[in-house]
């Protein structure tokens, strides 16, 4: 794990800035970590469609607790794995997400929160544990307004999500306005000319939506309208919408994996010929696999998916050697498996970097410091940055086509 070449004391110096511009005593209470065990807390959901991704992910966390030994010199790192869905929400839950928040909240020993998948999940956790000072690290929410108020961003992004006005989230996959300009890139190569976007409203949905609508504006490619469907709606009607439209290429971003695999199949025999072009949400076998639920096999030369995981070719030796042990301990790793792997070895070399290798006291703001101040960390990703907002450096998206019901990796494109 690389330690960043920059002093100790300017860590204390930034986490002492910003314990001062919002935190009271008892905000400073909660700063201090005592004993020499840490608790890292991670919420995935493990019912419903992201269940696959939420268990690829679980396996890279584990994967480079192990490889720390549990251990960052003198502190000894404790797992607290949590599920942030229903079985009755099928998939990730408010309430649910809440209560995972609120008990690392709770949690004195608690020095970060590894989560969550879904942009709406960390829509809900992010203030809960902003007040809490814990420093976060999602794997793989993309969301743009999670971070910033560019476009794709609703009214009150992000502020709504700071309470305390001080950053405490971090991502280490490339968010929606990366993945649009890729995405742009692919329909273009591929002659799309008029494209409509077709999504479920939710806050991942809509955010890719808004996100496509505006990179695509002033260029080669007209977006006609983003049509929203809720849960429940009736999918012949919907597909009968986009036939209508005469849009030659069709986008798909935010649904349930196994709804949208029904929806997609829809359209295409309502629009013979039309190409369609899946979300990263949809990367997943609940959508790409028919043992799964996913689409037809039928369906697959006409459908391009892009996702931030790349093939192992594309990654340093490093990330080339967390694939081989990934596939060793688990079976062939999802994308999103590296992610989860990055996610907690980010957080370790953050712990390091505020502790002087675990020699000093722990305090939640130095180790918020630490991760928002990584620069030119050498990861099995690639080299990155996080930036001020949070947002990782990495610009990079894999093209994906489906074969046998699996992704299949046609090469990785920059906004």
């Amino acid at each position: 794990m690389r330690r960043a070449r920059w002093a100790l004391g300017a860590i204390t110096a930034l986490a002492g800035a910003a314990l001062a511009a919002g935190c009271g005593a008892q905000a400073a209470a909660q700063n201090h970590v005592a004993g020499r065990r840490l608790t890292v807390y991670a919420s995935l959901p493990f019912e419903g469609s992201s269940a696959l991704t939420a268990r690829a992910v679980m396996g890279g966390v584990e994967l480079a607790l192990g490889a720390a030994h549990r251990r960052v010199g003198h502190y000894r790192i404790d797992l607290r794995i949590l599920n942030d869905a229903t079985v009755q929400s099928r998939g990730w839950d408010p309430g649910q997400t809440s209560a995972n928040a609120r008990r690392a909240a709770g949690d004195p020993s608690a020095i970060g929160y590894i989560g969550e998948i879904n942009s709406g999940a960390s829509a809900v956790s992010i203030p809960l544990l902003n007040r809490a000072g814990i420093p976060q690290i999602s794997p793989t929410s993309t969301a743009v307004g999670l971070t910033a108020n560019g476009p794709g961003a609703a009214p009150g992004e992000p502020e709504k999500y700071y309470p305390t006005q001080r950053r405490t989230f971090a991502r280490v996959v490339p968010d929606d306005a990366v993945q649009a300009a890729v995405q742009l890139r692919a329909q273009v190569g591929a002659g799309c000319r008029r494209t409509i976007v077709v999504d479920d409203g939710d806050i991942d949905g809509r955010d890719a939506a808004l996100s496509f609508a505006s990179v695509a504006r002033g260029s080669a490619l007209h977006v006609i309208a983003t049509e929203q469907f809720a849960p429940g709606a009736n999918d012949r009607a919907a597909a009968a919408s986009v036939a209508a439209s005469r849009a030659d290429c069709v986008l798909i971003t935010g649904l349930d994996d196994r709804r949208a695999a029904r929806l997609s199949e829809r359209i295409a025999a309502a629009a013979p010929g039309v190409m369609l072009f899946g979300w990263s949400t949809l990367a997943a076998p609940a959508y790409t696999s028919p043992a799964n639920g996913g689409i037809a096999a039928w369906l697959a030369p006409q459908l391009v998916l892009t996702d931030a995981g790349l093939a192992a070719s594309q990654y340093p030796r490093s990330g080339r050697r967390f694939e081989t042990d990934y596939a060793r301990r688990y079976g062939d790793p999802p994308p999103s498996a590296i992610f989860g792997y990055e996610a907690m070895s980010l957080l370790l070399d953050a712990i390091a970097r505020a502790t002087s290798g675990g020699r000093l006291s722990v305090d939640r703001s130095t180790v918020l410091a630490a991760l928002l101040h990584t620069r030119d960390r050498h990861s099995v990703l690639g080299t990155y940055s996080i930036d001020r907002d949070g947002d990782t450096t990495l610009d990079r998206y894999g093209i994906y086509r489906v074969r046998n019901g699996r992704l299949v990796f046609l090469k990785a494109m920059s906004r």
